[in-house]
């Protein structure tokens, strides 16, 4: 979170846009953070795009003169995604997607993983650790919710470092406050 991965993925399907590409971007439906009907980067970049419920809509909902295809929030997809990438690339499409590779617990997100495994290029962005400065590769979660997927934004995520990720925050901040003993 918050490493500018949809502002990346804006640039690149600009920079299509700029070479006479026909362009189509898709997001999860589910993800209505900032605005249905666009991609919106927290530093307010936007870029119009097609939400879906599942990723094999995609290749129903894709143009016929489209020649590149952007993906926001790709974690938000199930496995089904992985096949969809596969055949829109094997038809020549160019296939960008973007995505976070880890969850609040510092797992593999959804597809992510396998479509990292199949990538022919891969740019891992890194966010600035709240906590310390250094470079943030984790997301924080800030809230005691408990799924795997909860949609949000400042309000529920920060980024983190390696050093100061927490996963088990929430059971730090139910426990009691341990006294401290003073001299008398």
């Amino acid at each position: 979170m918050f490493s500018g991965k949809t502002e990346e993925l804006i640039r690149r399907l600009r920079l299509a846009q700029i070479a006479k590409q026909r362009v189509q971007i898709f997001k999860a439906a589910m993800d209505k953070r900032y605005h249905d009907e666009f991609i919106t980067s927290h530093s307010d970049q936007k870029f119009t795009c097609t939400p879906v419920s599942k990723a094999s809509e995609m290749l129903e909902k894709l143009g016929d003169s489209t020649r590149v295809v952007g993906v926001d929030e790709a974690q938000f997809f199930g496995d089904e995604l992985i096949e969809v990438c596969d055949k829109l690339a094997n038809r020549g499409l160019r296939v960008v997607v973007s995505g976070l590779d880890q969850d609040y617990l510092g797992r593999p997100f959804g597809p992510m993983p396998k479509l990292l495994s199949i990538a022919e290029s891969i740019l891992k962005l890194k966010a600035v650790c709240m906590v310390c400065g250094g470079q943030a590769t984790k997301s924080q979660r800030l809230t005691t919710e408990s799924d795997q997927v909860v949609v949000g934004s400042g309000e529920h995520y920060e980024a983190r470092c390696r050093a100061c990720f927490d996963p088990d925050h929430s059971l730090e901040r139910e426990r009691p406050p341990i006294p401290v003993s003073r001299p008398i």
